[in-house]
């Protein structure tokens, strides 16, 4: 039973793939075609090379594979749990001088300390 499942699902799956392939390369042509020669004055393209392109933006910007953040380590979950470890081991000035740090950098004040917001 599972190897009749699989002669269609295997057709399918390459037609499925096939499809969107073509799609892709149809929807890249017609935004390049309608936005890029009308502003700044390039050549229209054709379907293969929208496909092309879209292939080298694939290869330039996106890899290949499922790789995103989580394959360098910065998944979110990961990220605050490395983070939530850090910050368990460091003693209150460490925390307190790590977060001026990361104040600085990023552009925003460091955080109200618990006693600041109590009473005058």
């Amino acid at each position: 039973m599972r190897r009749k499942k699989l002669i269609y699902l295997v057709p399918l799956g390459i037609l499925g793939v096939l499809l969107f392939i073509a799609l892709g390369g149809e929807i890249v042509q017609h935004l390049w075609n309608w936005v890029l020669p009308p502003i700044f004055g390039w050549h229209q393209i054709g379907f293969w090379q929208a496909l092309a392109l879209l292939a080298l933006c694939r290869i330039l910007f996106g890899g290949f594979g499922h790789r995103g953040f989580g394959h360098h380590g910065f998944h979110r979950s990961g990220f605050r749990r490395r983070m939530a470890e850090r910050c368990e081991k460091m003693t209150p000035e460490e925390r307190e001088r790590f977060r001026q740090r990361m104040g600085g950098r990023w552009g925003f004040p460091p955080p109200a300390s618990p006693s600041e917001g109590q009473g005058s």
